[in-house]
Order: C-alpha cells, then sequence, then structure tokens
C-alpha cells in the first residue's frame, strides 16, 4: 500500500519501510508529557483565592494559556530535530496550519458534529421561544457579538479554550505520536495526554451539562475536585461521581477529534467542533425522556447517531483535504485511516 502514497510526501521510515529508530517513542512521549506539563503548569503560576469563574482568574489563564500555546510549536520543531524525522511538509502543515482543503475542513467536521446532537438540537428547537427569523436577526446584531465577546466565561469556553487545547493536545502532539505508535494508537493515546495536561480552568455551571472543557482527565478531575470541594460545591460523592462521568465523556471526545485533525489534516475542524460542543454541553437524555414530545425527541436522537455513523467516513474522507494530510506521512506504516 505504500505505493498509494506520492514518493515525495513520504517520510523517510515510509520510503525505506524501515522499523521505528530506537529512542523514537521515548523521545515523543517525553515530548508530549513535557508539552502537557507545561500547559497546566502555567495555570498555577497564578496563586489566588478566588474561584476560577471570577473574570480576574480567568484572565490571568488566559495569558498563561495564550503563552505556552504560542511556543507549542516550539516543541514539535526540537522534536523533529532531535528524532531526524523528515518530511517534506512544512511544520505548519503538520500541525494542520494549511490552506489546502481549507473550506471542506471548515464545514464536513462540523456538519458531522451537528448531525450527532441532532437529538439535542431538536429539542432545542422545540422549546426555544424563537422563531428562526428571530434567530438570524440575533445572529447578525452586532450588539450580540459585542455582549459576547464581553464575556470572560464565553470567551473561555468558546474560544480560548478550543483553540488553545486542540493546538497544544492534537496539532502539536499527533505529529510526535504518529511516527512511533501509527495512527489508530495515536488517536486513544491523545485523550491521555490531553487529561494530563488539562486544567480544568473552565468550571462547568450548576444550570448548564458538562462541557467538553470542564476537566479531561484524573490529575485534571483531581483539582478540579479539590477546587469543588474548597467552595462547597456539592457533596464528596457527588463530585467524584461527575468527575468520573466529565472524564469518560470528555476522553471520547478527545479521540474523535484527534480522528478529525489525523483524517483531514486540518487544525480549524476540531477548534470548531471543540466550541460547539461546549456550548451544546452534555445531551440531557433524561429531560429528554419527561418532554411532552419525547417521541420525536428521541428519535432524533437515534437517527442523529445512525447518520454520524454513516457519514463519519465520507465526510472525513481525505481526498477532500489534500491527500495524503501531512500527519499521515509521519506515519512508519501505512493505515486505513489515512485512507478513503
Amino acid at each position: 500500500m505504500e505505493g498509494d502514497f506520492p514518493p515525495h510526501r513520504l517520510t523517510e521510515p515510509m520510503q525505506s519501510g524501515s522499523a521505528v529508530p530506537d529512542g523514537l517513542c521515548w523521545v515523543s512521549v517525553l515530548s508530549c508529557l513535557l508539552l502537557a506539563c507545561s500547559y497546566v503548569g502555567s495555570l498555577y503560576v497564578w496563586r489566588s483565592e478566588l474561584p476560577r469563574d471570577h473574570p480576574t482568574v480567568i484572565k490571568r489563564r488566559f495569558t498563561s494559556v495564550l503563552v505556552v500555546s504560542g511556543l507549542s510549536p516550539l516543541f514539535v520543531w526540537a522534536w523533529r530535530e532531535l528524532t531526524a524525522v523528515r518530511t517534506s511538509a512544512s511544520l505548519l502543515a503538520l500541525m494542520g496550519i494549511r490552506f489546502e482543503g481549507i473550506i471542506p475542513a471548515i464545514v464536513f467536521p462540523l456538519l458531522l458534529t451537528m448531525v450527532l446532537f441532532l437529538g439535542p438540537l431538536m429539542q432545542l428547537a422545540i422549546d426555544c421561544p424563537w422563531t428562526f427569523t428571530d434567530g438570524v436577526k440575533v445572529a447578525l446584531d452586532p450588539c450580540f457579538w459585542s455582549l459576547c465577546l464581553s464575556d470572560m466565561r464565553w470567551l473561555r469556553n468558546q474560544v480560548v479554550a478550543p483553540l488553545t487545547e486542540e493546538l497544544v493536545f492534537r496539532a502539536c502532539m499527533l505529529p510526535m505520536l504518529v511516527p512511533c505508535a501509527g495512527p489508530a494508537t495515536a488517536i486513544f493515546t491523545c485523550p491521555l495526554f490531553f487529561g494530563v495536561g488539562e486544567s480544568g480552568f473552565r468550571q462547568c455551571e450548576v444550570d448548564r451539562p458538562p462541557r467538553i472543557s470542564d476537566s479531561d482527565a484524573l490529575p485534571a478531575h483531581f483539582h478540579h475536585v479539590i477546587e469543588l470541594l474548597r467552595f462547597r460545591q456539592g457533596t464528596l460523592a457527588g463530585i467524584f461521581l461527575s468527575a468520573v462521568f466529565q472524564f469518560s465523556y470528555t476522553a471520547v471526545f478527545g479521540a474523535y477529534t484527534a480522528f478529525i485533525f489525523l483524517r483531514t489534516g486540518h487544525l480549524v475542524g476540531p477548534v470548531l467542533c471543540h466550541s460547539f460542543c461546549n456550548y451544546m454541553g452534555f445531551p440531557a437524555i433524561s429531560t429528554a425522556l419527561e418532554h411532552p414530545q419525547r417521541l420525536t425527541i428521541l428519535s432524533s436522537y437515534l437517527l442523529g447517531v445512525v447518520l454520524f455513523l454513516f457519514f463519519l467516513f465520507p465526510f472525513t474522507d481525505p481526498s477532500l483535504y489534500g491527500f495524503p494530510t501531512p500527519v499521515c506521512t509521519l506515519a512508519s506504516s501505512t493505515s486505513s485511516l489515512c485512507f478513503s
């Protein structure tokens, strides 16, 4: 199957068919771990007795993660220099920052995610007092966007968290993991580093379902649990059950956005999907079961899942985004995930 890749797009290991170089995996794993710890460590620079939703705390953490995210490409560059992995793709292209296939990368991954959320979207449409025309008017109103951009929590959940997390934990880590672990294993390894580094600098609000960016794995959730206990926001059992639930939910999502990044070779798709899922939160299935129009809503849930599985591979077909995607050229052996 190596012949399916243009020779000029192959890395040296792919061209020669050789095994993974000695020490590559250690360097890759340690680089990812160092990057994850740098991300979370930057958030502990600021010491404050204020809760995480306080605007002052949010602004300080914006500064931290934006600095680390801006420096994160240096980790990939240093990794490439240390391992001598070579590819014709530029550093930015490996990180999913490129123009080839940009329009499909903006449209199809987000559309695919919206299909998965067909049930919650249907429930939202039924319960919303606005008409479609009202919604369009609000979306086009500059005052609406001015209010959003002045809301620190909105900026955190919809802009800064999706952008910085996808840049650091997908765009920077997948290029380092794929040559060592292979595309399939790298997809499921990424959420583990996402969990180590995901600091939980966003906190779930009481009246909303958990978001993707609320917290992501054991170290992050432990920190999240400590803060909830510190501010007495719930019982011990309830807090720990919530942490386990959010860990499972966000770990699956991390693998999903890694899959999108690998198949499309673009950063923009995972960022938009992350932002959308943060807005939607976890589907309120219990509410749907008690809804007056539950048959319609539950049918939409089921239809959404079926359509999602049906369109998962067609909507992420690498041929739509420039085949092969840059990150796939780093694989030491071919993988079906990198093909149509």
